[in-house]
């Protein structure tokens, strides 16, 4: 789906294709025209606009699609998907607004340096488990 048939939606639909909400989703534009604007040197035009990208990003975020389903949709190739999905979550991680609470603990070690323990949960037969992961 393209950004201009997105914008045709009700919020409440837009927010169930996407999983945020249009004043998120303009945020997210915003921050992201705002990284294009000072690099310095652009280099060949994206074939899809900002708010396609990030659609794109979120599609595969939310529905787990491949890459190669999406580069089908867009009529881009598979390499092309795959360097915009993660230019834009570059973009968004390092803007420090969004992130998913709960989830992601940082503390101070030892040695003076920070890490981080992710801590997913999921159900395993009826037991919550909470395994921790270091990187």
């Amino acid at each position: 789906m393209k950004y201009w048939q997105a914008c045709k939606l009700s919020s409440r639909k837009f927010k169930r294709l996407t999983g945020v909400k249009r004043k998120t989703f303009q945020l997210m534009v915003r921050l992201v025209k705002k990284q294009q604007k000072l690099k310095k040197k652009p280099g060949r035009p994206n074939k899809l606009t900002i708010e396609n990208q990030i659609l794109l990003t979120l599609q595969y975020w939310r529905e787990y699609r491949t890459y190669y389903h999406i580069s089908q949709d867009c009529k881009i190739h598979e390499s092309n998907v795959c360097r915009i999905v993660k230019k834009i979550e570059n973009i968004l991680i390092k803007s420090h607004k969004f992130n998913l609470p709960g989830h992601d603990v940082s503390y101070k070690n030892g040695a003076g340096f920070y890490e981080k323990i992710l801590l997913p949960t999921s159900k395993l037969n009826g037991v919550e488990a909470c395994p921790i992961f270091r990187r």
